[in-house]
């Protein structure tokens, strides 16, 4: 139910975060700017993708 979608989007998230500081890492780039950004652009990502599907009724 709601309890999974939760625990599905966080751990998303933190995957992305932790992907996204790799990434950083490995090109040289600053961690925590590269981590914020990923986590940031994929929440909204996220957060869109859920919005259309409530708006057209289903699961998107």
């Amino acid at each position: 139910g709601t309890r999974l979608v939760s625990i599905e989007a966080i751990a998303s998230l933190l995957f992305l975060a932790l992907l996204g500081g790799i990434g950083a890492r490995a090109g040289g780039a600053p961690v925590w700017k590269a981590t914020l950004r990923v986590t940031f652009w994929g929440a909204l990502a996220m957060a869109l993708t859920a919005g259309i599907g409530s708006v057209v009724g289903t699961a998107v």
